[in-house]
């Protein structure tokens, strides 16, 4: 394969703010994001389930999160993530 075969790779600058979202069998909540976030980096240090909205409360049918895990998500202004222990 080659690298360069034409595509478009998202390159985003490093955060302004990093949020740390205590979570057990009780959901947890980051606080809202700001108007110029658009994207934010999740990374887990356990099983979990996350959530977003403007009031979210995660539950374990929410998308399942490995430990040690770490995905890029398109977030919109006002909006929190929520995380819940699973499984």
């Amino acid at each position: 394969n080659s690298v360069n075969s034409g595509q478009a790779v998202p390159v985003m600058q490093e955060p302004g703010t990093d949020q740390v979202v205590s979570f057990s069998g009780t959901p947890g909540s980051s606080t809202a994001f700001g108007t110029n976030t658009k994207w934010v980096r999740v990374h887990t240090d356990g099983i979990c389930s996350i959530l977003f909205g403007t009031a979210p409360s995660a539950a374990t049918s929410n998308k399942r999160m490995i430990a040690g895990q770490t995905e890029y998500f398109a977030v919109y202004a006002g909006q929190k993530v929520s995380a819940i222990t699973n499984t």
